[in-house]
């Protein structure tokens, strides 16, 4: 979906397209402790 909004945003220019895409952008990111979380797993040894 992010790859087909960001394409009709760069053929048509349309601003409201791209706040679109960034929304989706925005939540397709983890959030803020899903990304330390992910970070301290990979900072732990594997056993």
């Amino acid at each position: 979906m992010l790859e087909f909004t960001w394409k009709l945003f760069s053929q048509t220019g349309n601003i409201n397209t791209y706040l679109l895409f960034k929304e989706l952008e925005r939540e397709h990111q983890p959030n803020g402790d899903e990304q330390e979380k992910e970070l301290t797993e990979m900072d732990q040894p594997i056993l």
